[in-house]
């Protein structure tokens, strides 16, 4: 399932990332570097409840739609309670999926919730996909923004490698973790075009992080 709602999220042309049990998917989420989460409720390692009762004690205000064979109407209560933004009982209809994911997006972008993020001069508009260093503009690609969201989603933290090629390339087959050495150097080169050379540090042995007072 995992595969085939990766494939038909991307026709939509959305970039989709997926973790394949609870805790990488609590991981990935807890980075606020997403717009809409797909939490299955039957996760191996960590149920999607306990994902989602986890990610709401962070303040990860990322919107959740549930995803569950549960269809009764007290297991659908339960993952509303626990913050959830919508609930789709399997099997269920694809374009309807879409549909969902989309109102999502629409309502999350109407309240402005997590679009903008600040590491000192640097300004990262997610819902625009825009970024400023000191009020001037950085052009990114898109894994080049991917890759910078996520970095600013913790400043000062380092994030791995690893980590990394998760949540900007997903489960992309022979992506390897040289491409997130290659593609920190882009964004170092167009950070350094205005001036921000040193934002994005490397900490050997251990990964990279965004650094505050750059």
């Amino acid at each position: 399932m995992r595969t085939a709602l990766r494939r038909g999220l991307t026709a939509e042309g959305m970039e989709v990332s997926v973790a394949a049990d609870g805790p990488e998917a609590l991981r990935l989420a807890t980075t606020g570097a997403f717009d809409v989460v797909l939490l299955d409720v039957m996760l191996p390692g960590m149920s999607g409840y306990r994902v989602l009762e986890k990610m709401r004690e962070q303040d990860v205000t990322t919107p959740v739609l549930l995803i569950s064979a549960k269809s009764g109407e007290v297991d659908q209560a339960d993952g509303l309670d626990l913050g959830a933004d919508g609930y789709l009982v399997k099997p269920f209809s694809f374009l309807v999926l879409v549909a969902q994911v989309r109102a999502m997006l629409r309502r999350r972008d109407h309240a402005g919730q997590q679009a903008c993020l600040r590491v000192g001069a640097l300004e990262i508009d997610r819902t625009s996909r825009e970024v400023h260093w000191d009020g001037q503009p950085v052009t990114l690609s898109p894994r080049e923004f991917g890759l910078l969201v996520a970095l600013a989603s913790h400043p000062e933290s380092v994030v791995p490698k690893d980590d990394l090629l998760r949540m900007v390339w997903g489960e992309e087959q022979f992506v390897t973790r040289n491409v997130v050495e290659v593609y920190v150097g882009y964004l170092r080169r167009k950070l350094s075009a205005v001036g921000a050379g040193e934002v994005v540090q490397t900490v050997r042995g251990q990964g990279y992080r965004v650094c505050v007072d750059a």
